[in-house]
């Protein structure tokens, strides 16, 4: 016996014995006590007669999912080799290539002093890649195990999304697991099951009508079988097992729609030498009222109430912000890359109550810590403090524009923020139109109302957007309009 415990964890290939490494047959034979992570394997029916082994398929049936079943191994696994001081585990395929519990005997086994000793195999992947007639390097091939996949989208998030136990809950958002524009081959669909959630995963992304091919007994003579489908059929089928494998061809880039990808792919070809002839010859300035047209079109599917205008109306703002960026690449002055950067680091600097350890207080609260925060931006960047209204844009509507300015007016204490001071300030100002109805008297009465909507909680822009959908409805049935 060793001073320390020794775990020898043996790869045994795809499922043909012919594909087992000399070293880890050798090892199988010499074994003095030999365990399986299943015995659900093809190689083993070769093994010399006699050898005995013990399996871990009882914790399979046993455990209620599939990370207890790891953990149980690898637990006592663990304990058995203190007692014993040196145990063989076989695994299928390689023992470092998609084997959660390798991991898990590596972890423990640092903290409890064992030793192990890694026998390699033929994965899964190069008789997949055998069976589709593919050089994993040359297209880039994703690798994913399918039981991390399954739900990966909506089953789970950050632990910080739930934090303040919104209800209804609704799921947070994460990174989509794979990148669509190259392949993947997805290990372990061994059940009907396992393969409807990774469709269901997939579909967020990938066409329904997507061709994917299921590859099974992979480098098994005899067994071995590549099936096309569908995406979305991919779980009418019932010929599953524990040794079947999918494979999800790429897709183009402009069809890759569901993702920012897509869409910045289709504007670099219209802005590329093959491209549109009309957006050659776009600027950004040239672009200036387009974006100021859209914008009022997201503000009119917002009136409407309207979801699925909504959505394609901020798509078209979408491209004017693609646009921008395509022509900044081209000009060498900024890509999409520079404005998601500078939007995730603004965001997550200008919100240290969710993103550090910063207390968040009221939404008053958070907006005077933000205004600090710009100023400290401002301060380290070597610029001069602006005053209040430095920085709106002086070609914005004017009801827009008094927004801003009563906004800023009352978070500098120039204005009093409480409504009832607010509707002293329209009195007098409608009294003062009274008097003397000129253009200064009725652009104070419209201020007066802008601020008070603003100290309400209310948005001037959209109450008055709703009084004119208003009187142009009633236009139809009435002679009277107010």
């Amino acid at each position: 016996m060793s001073e320390r415990p020794v775990i020898t964890v043996v790869g045994l290939g795809p499922g043909d014995p012919g594909m087992v490494t000399r070293a880890a047959w050798q090892a199988l034979c010499d074994a003095d006590e030999l365990w399986l992570r299943t015995s659900r394997h093809p190689t083993l029916a070769a093994l010399p007669a006699g050898r005995h082994w013990q399996s871990f398929d009882a914790v399979y049936d046993a455990a209620a999912s599939f990370a207890d079943v790891y953990a149980a191994i690898v637990s006592q696994l663990c304990a058995r080799v203190q007692q014993c001081g040196a145990l063989t585990y076989a695994v299928p395929g390689h023992p470092l290539v998609a084997e959660a519990t390798t991991r898990g005997i590596l972890a423990q086994a640092a903290t409890l002093g064992i030793a192990v000793r890694i026998i390699g195999g033929v994965s899964f992947i190069e008789g997949c890649c055998e069976a589709l007639g593919c050089d994993p390097l040359d297209p880039g091939l994703q690798l994913v195990d399918a039981l991390e996949l399954r739900g990966a989208p909506s089953a789970q998030g950050p632990a910080w999304a739930d934090r303040h136990g919104h209800a209804p809950y609704v799921a947070p958002w994460v990174p989509f697991p794979l990148q669509p524009t190259r392949p993947a081959l997805i290990g372990q669909v061994f059940s009907r099951a396992v393969a409807s959630d990774v469709k269901l995963t997939l579909l967020e992304r990938y066409p329904a009508a997507h061709t994917v091919q299921l590859v099974r007994a992979a480098g098994v003579a005899d067994q071995q079988r590549v099936v096309a489908c569908r995406l979305d059929a991919l779980d009418h089928r019932d010929d599953f097992d524990h040794l079947t494998s999918l494979h999800v061809p790429a897709l183009a880039p402009l069809a890759d729609v569901r993702s920012l990808d897509g869409p910045a792919a289709v504007v670099a070809r219209l802005f590329g030498p093959a491209g549109c002839p009309w957006d050659h010859e776009q600027t950004h300035r040239s672009l200036r009222s387009a974006l100021l047209e859209e914008t009022y079109e997201v503000l009119e599917a917002l009136d409407d109430d309207d979801p699925l205008a909504l959505a394609e109306e901020l798509g078209d703002v979408l491209l004017q912000v693609l646009m921008h960026a395509e022509i900044g690449r081209q000009s060498q002055t900024f890509d999409l890359a520079d404005v998601t950067a500078a939007l995730a680091t603004k965001l997550i600097r200008r919100h240290p109550h969710v993103f550090g350890d910063a207390a968040g207080g009221d939404p008053a609260a958070i907006v005077r810590a933000w205004e600090a925060i710009k100023r400290e931006e401002r301060a380290a960047g070597g610029l001069a403090a602006r005053g209040p209204f430095d920085g709106i844009p002086p070609g914005l509507p004017a009801l827009a524009l008094a927004q801003q300015v009563a906004r800023r007016a009352m978070r500098a204490g120039l204005l009093d923020e409480h409504p009832a001071t607010g509707q002293e300030r329209v009195d007098a100002a409608l009294v003062a139109w009274r008097d003397a109805a000129g253009a200064d008297a009725l652009g104070d009465v419209l201020f007066a109302l802008t601020a008070l909507a603003h100290q309400l909680g209310l948005d001037a822009e959209s109450a008055l957007r709703e009084a004119v959908q208003r009187v142009k409805a009633d236009s139809g049935t009435s002679g009277d309009l107010l």
